[in-house]
């Protein structure tokens, strides 16, 4: 039985390489000359987290940080900002969270998918990925295809294809 696995994985070395370029391009700004702008990952914990003085900087550096990231080849569907609130000394932050793995509803909503194919392959839900299997590679790379053209929110990796 040939079969791969479906998982959403986030390279966290990349992500901090693009934090790191973002506060260089912040530094040589003119825009945030004198400005208190912080930008932080916390890769335990897996979210960004921008301070800055008001709405406009806020949008700059969240801008830049998605360019960084896209140029880096970080899916911008694993970002997930939450609303900018106040900070201390009138300083404005927002949490921007890095989501990785497949998340349950999107998970049932792939095998949903994979079944109304009508293949002769089967999908498995297994903890934060799933498990497609066939007898057929034919009808494997035809459920990767169809996935790869599908609006869904998290960015799919295909791993561990075996035959």
């Amino acid at each position: 039985m040939a079969s791969f696995d479906i998982v959403s994985r986030i390279d966290l070395q990349e992500v901090d390489n693009a934090v790191n370029i973002t506060k260089k391009a912040i530094l040589s700004r003119y825009d945030f000359r004198q400005s208190k702008t912080e930008i932080t990952l916390d890769k335990k914990e897996k979210k960004i987290r921008v301070t800055t003085e008001d709405d406009m900087k806020m949008r700059a550096v969240q801008d830049t940080l998605i360019e960084n990231l896209v140029r880096r080849k970080v899916d911008r569907k694993c970002l997930d900002a939450k609303e900018s609130h106040m900070a201390s000394q009138g300083m404005i932050q927002r949490e921007i969270a890095i989501k990785e793995g497949v998340d349950s509803d999107t998970a049932r909503n792939i095998v949903k998918m994979i079944k109304d194919q009508k293949l002769k392959v089967q999908a498995a839900i297994q903890e934060n990925q799933v498990r497609v299997t066939g007898k057929k590679i034919d009808d494997l790379q035809t459920v990767i295809q169809m996935l790869r053209g599908a609006n869904i929110p998290i960015p799919l990796q295909f791993i561990n294809m075996q035959s």
